[in-house]
């Protein structure tokens, strides 16, 4: 099986880097590209040379110049972009937010832990479930 990426796109550094620290400290060893807003992120995906080398997004939703809402009509609406598998991954426990998530086509909407022992818990099971029990369209 290629080698395959998950992707993480959020504007808040310490996020970005506890996030990586939980699938070292897990010893998920799988790389990890990290964007700072979901315009590198489209950017990336768009120049990317093969689709499948991407096994799920983790996307924050409030992040500048394109939000995870614009980021997720942008990557649904994509023939091909739109069986990479979106995990929204925010601090929002907002029922519109998660309601507005699902309708733009998110898989699955997780709320940002507070302690980074819940943090690395959540990161194995995503883990488990994306990299171990669902097939990639790919």
């Amino acid at each position: 099986m290629l080698s395959q990426n998950i992707i993480m796109a959020d504007d808040d550094a310490d996020d970005r880097f506890l996030v990586q620290a939980a699938f070292e400290d897990n010893k998920i060893n799988q790389k990890i590209l990290l964007f700072e807003d979901g315009e590198q992120l489209l950017e990336h995906l768009y120049n990317q040379s093969t689709l499948g080398d991407t096994r799920f997004i983790l996307l924050d939703l409030n992040m500048p110049k394109r939000d995870g809402r614009e980021v997720l009509r942008t990557l649904k609406s994509n023939k091909e972009l739109s069986k990479i598998p979106i995990i929204v991954f925010s601090t929002s426990k907002a029922p519109d937010d998660i309601n507005s998530s699902y309708q733009l086509g998110a898989n699955s909407y997780v709320v940002k832990p507070s302690s980074y022992e819940h943090l690395k818990e959540v990161i194995q099971k995503i883990s488990d479930f994306w990299l171990d029990t669902a097939v990639s369209p790919y």
